[in-house]
């Protein structure tokens, strides 16, 4: 299994027989080479997004409609975007689990907010999620962006995630001391590894607070376009 940061919330997961890019944000993303998006796209069977805001959703449609593969989400983005953008999707909801070549992907809750943008304003774009993504003997928190929430008790205690993608920014989500005290007391993970950081001056720019605070936890600075195998 193979997990490739795009920058930011971006990851491109090489799990069963899937190759699911999360969270495609590309195109005008300060960490992203464009050079590098041929390679970063090879082979991509489905996209799976957390919510609608644009460095999450911007190269969603453009992917889907190129690649000819389906947007996995929210119901009320992806049929929306059915029907009005003519893709394939698989819309569900939080508590639902889909199979996406073999790799089983439940939708969690998250807290924070979803819209899109429109030339009159925000649109509601149904709302925000994370996902728990088992295959290949693990299973795999992508958190979102979240603050923290009591929700995560019950989370980690019935899916028993061991991977831990967790936003750890700041300003917009969990900072890494506030990511850290969540794994700590709600996730039993052996690997962390942090995102939604380093974007942008505003955001956080190391994880050194992620890693003091997460003792016995193998927590991995992702760089951009390099694999980690997991």
């Amino acid at each position: 299994m193979n997990l490739t940061w795009l920058g930011h919330s971006g990851f491109r997961l090489e799990i069963e027989d899937a190759v699911i890019l999360i969270d495609p944000w590309m195109t005008g993303n300060p960490m992203f080479p464009e050079t590098a998006r041929a390679e970063a796209l090879a082979g991509a069977t489905h996209i799976l997004l957390t919510h609608g805001h644009g460095d999450h959703s911007g190269d969603t449609l453009a992917i889907a409609k190129d690649l000819k593969i389906p947007v996995v989400g929210i119901y009320d983005i992806v049929s929306f975007w059915q029907d009005t953008q003519g893709i394939d999707g698989v819309g569900f909801n939080k508590g639902g689990t889909v199979d996406l070549g073999g790799a089983k992907v439940t939708m969690v809750p998250a807290s924070h907010s979803s819209s899109l943008g429109s030339p009159s304003g925000p649109v509601y774009a149904g709302g925000e999620a994370g996902y728990m993504i088992a295959g290949e003997g693990h299973v795999i928190y992508v958190s979102g962006d979240t603050g923290i929430m009591a929700d995560m008790g019950w989370m980690g205690e019935y899916h028993a995630p061991d991977i831990g993608i967790l936003c750890a920014g700041g300003h917009f989500t969990m900072d890494m001391k506030a990511a850290a005290w969540a794994a700590k007391k709600y996730f039993n993970f052996k690997t962390v590894i942090p995102c939604h950081y380093r974007t942008f001056p505003l955001l956080e720019q190391s994880a050194e607070a992620l890693r003091d605070g997460l003792p016995g936890v193998t927590v991995i600075e992702p760089e951009v376009m390099t694999p980690i195998t997991l």
